[in-house]
């Protein structure tokens, strides 16, 4: 997906250098994604959700918090409060140059900033927590064995994560004195709650504190098996996945585009390099994105469906299109078509009525199952319907591929 990248002005006067996601195609919504406490905009799982958002079409604004990253600033006068005034800031300059975010989302502890920030975002229809603290002051257990130090020296180097940060004691102050739940039970948005079962750095208890304390529309869902930083690159495509179909309830719909007659010209299908691993792709047809790639074994992510995956589904797709068309035509007692396709290499000299015959070919083998109170005959006339199928037609004519380098 397109990145734009630039900074805005966040609280105290610091620049925030910010990273804007966009969609290929038309954009339906804006988010805003906080991070996780140290982290950074750039961190796997932001980027993960963001780009897999952005495939959906909704544009995702992510950015490093005063002090971390590229952003302005000392993390070190840095505080909760003061990450909620961040993000309120990125949320107006969106309103400002762009729209403002209909769907703001937290990971870890940016997921109760984001929470605190919530009801100072009023165009905000839907509210995501990551692995989110019920309280901001979970997060002083990474330090817990230097927090009298902190208290006593008013300001404390500690290692989070193998990286020294300094804490001082303004920060335990500042996140002691929020109530977060309050906040939460004040609300008035749609909530999702995405939790690991398994996470030890932030307990499930967590979860079900903040779904306690949330009005309704609440929800819920496990991520089980997964890690609290989401390293797991199917855990954070999972993740982007649910949000998507999540939000289309309570943000603006994605309005899609008129079926085309069939004398219309055809749509485009754009596919463009993710550059998010070796192979992967977006592709886009009309309102419709997905993605493709290659199978780990051919040196993929599996993260969608491979080039020749999307060829046997256009065919089995026509096929099972073109019999239900036939059938409800002809009024034939046709319940369901299922159509099972696979793709192999063949030596020709194994094809006897082949015009090749030396060296390999393609073989799609198709296997098409009929249901419902058919006679022989029909289904023997709806066999041959199926070879009728016009993708049919394509891959068995000869083709002509037009190439020629963008302008």
């Amino acid at each position: 997906m397109p990145t734009e990248r630039f900074q805005f002005t966040g609280e105290g006067g610091h620049q925030l250098a910010a990273a804007l996601d966009t969609p290929d195609g038309a954009i339906h919504a804006y988010a805003l994604f906080a991070h996780c406490f140290t982290c950074g905009k750039d961190v796997l799982a932001a980027r993960r959700i963001a780009t897999a958002l952005a495939a959906k079409g909704i544009a995702v604004l992510r950015f490093d918090f005063t002090g971390l990253g590229s952003s302005e600033g000392d993390f070190a006068n840095s505080t909760f409060s003061s990450n909620v005034a961040d993000l309120v800031h990125a949320a107006d300059h969106l309103r400002e140059t762009r729209q403002a975010p209909a769907l703001l989302i937290g990971h870890s502890l940016g997921g109760a900033a984001i929470l605190a920030a919530a009801g100072q975002i009023a165009e905000a229809k839907a509210v995501v927590t990551i692995a989110a603290p019920s309280d901001p002051a979970h997060v002083t257990h990474l330090f817990k064995d230097r927090i009298e130090d902190i208290r006593t020296q008013g300001e404390v180097e500690v290692s989070l994560a193998g990286r020294p940060f300094r804490i001082k004691r303004e920060f335990l102050d500042d996140v002691a004195e929020h109530n977060l739940m309050a906040q939460v039970a004040k609300l008035h948005k749609a909530l999702l709650i995405m939790h690991s079962p398994t996470d030890d750095t932030v307990g499930i208890d967590n979860a079900t504190q903040i779904f306690v304390a949330a009005k309704h529309p609440k929800s819920f869902v496990s991520l089980s098996g997964a890690d609290h930083l989401l390293s797991g690159k199917r855990d954070a495509a999972y993740v982007a996945g649910v949000i998507t179909a999540w939000a289309e309830r309570y943000i603006l719909p994605v309005t899609a585009e008129p079926v085309a007659d069939l004398g219309e010209t055809p749509r485009n299908v754009v596919v463009r390099e993710t550059r998010d691993s070796k192979f992967q792709q977006t592709v886009t047809m009309g309102p419709h994105r997905m993605l493709a790639d290659e199978p780990a074994a051919a040196g993929g992510q599996d993260s969608g469906p491979g080039p020749y995956d999307f060829v046997l589904a256009g065919l089995g797709a026509c096929t099972s299109m073109t019999m239900r068309m036939y059938a409800d035509r002809k009024s034939l007692p046709l319940d369901r078509v299922t159509v099972t396709l696979k793709h192999s290499k063949i030596h020709a000299q194994d094809c006897e009525e082949c015009e090749t015959r030396e060296g390999m070919l393609d073989q799609i083998d198709r296997v098409i199952s009929i249901e419902g109170a058919l006679d022989a005959d029909q289904r023997k006339r709806l066999m041959e319907i199926a070879d009728k199928c016009p993708v049919h037609r394509t891959l068995t004519s000869e083709i002509r591929i037009v190439t020629k380098a963008a302008d």
